[in-house]
């Protein structure tokens, strides 16, 4: 867990404290500017009250972690690919389960998908009342460009009309 962690604060502070004007961290602070940050109470528990607010804040978190991989403005008119991942997370905030639910079987942006969902977690845990079973289900949609970055349709802007 303390890798993860550290993992979120590298990618943070890298995000924030970007001095140099390389590509890759223009990008970064583009994502940073289109995605706030996860808040939670001291034990690392979301302060979403509703599934649609609990939802965001992993999309957020999914985006910030991997930064790199998230494609920052309008996604193209036509896309590479759309990859949906149903996946659950317990109480604790630990991704329990994970299968693609939709794909065009492109393997590499598939793999892309699941390695950010997986890269990503543990979450903040959810509040009580959104657990059904001990765990909140959630499905979600990797948008590709032609250049294998994403945005997550959760958190998305609108697509370009061309």
């Amino acid at each position: 867990m303390k890798k993860k962690i550290l993992v979120l604060l590298a990618a943070t502070a890298s995000l924030v404290g970007c001095a140099s004007r390389t590509p890759e961290a223009t990008r970064a602070k583009i994502v940073e500017k289109n995605v706030a940050k996860v808040e939670t109470t001291p034990d690392a528990t979301s302060t979403a009250w509703t599934y649609e607010g609990y939802k965001k804040e992993l999309a957020r978190r999914i985006a910030i972690v991997n930064s790199t991989k998230v494609y920052p403005e309008r996604p193209q008119a036509l896309l590479r690919s759309v990859i949906v991942i149903k996946y659950f997370v317990d109480g604790d905030g630990k991704l329990t389960h994970s299968e693609i639910v939709r794909t065009n079987h492109d393997k590499a942006t598939e793999t892309t998908a699941m390695l950010t969902l997986h890269n990503t977690a543990p979450f903040p845990k959810p509040s009580a009342h959104l657990l059904h079973h001990g765990r909140v289900e959630i499905s979600e949609t990797w948008l590709f460009n032609n250049d294998g970055r994403f945005q997550l349709r959760t958190i998305a802007l609108p697509q370009m009309s061309e």
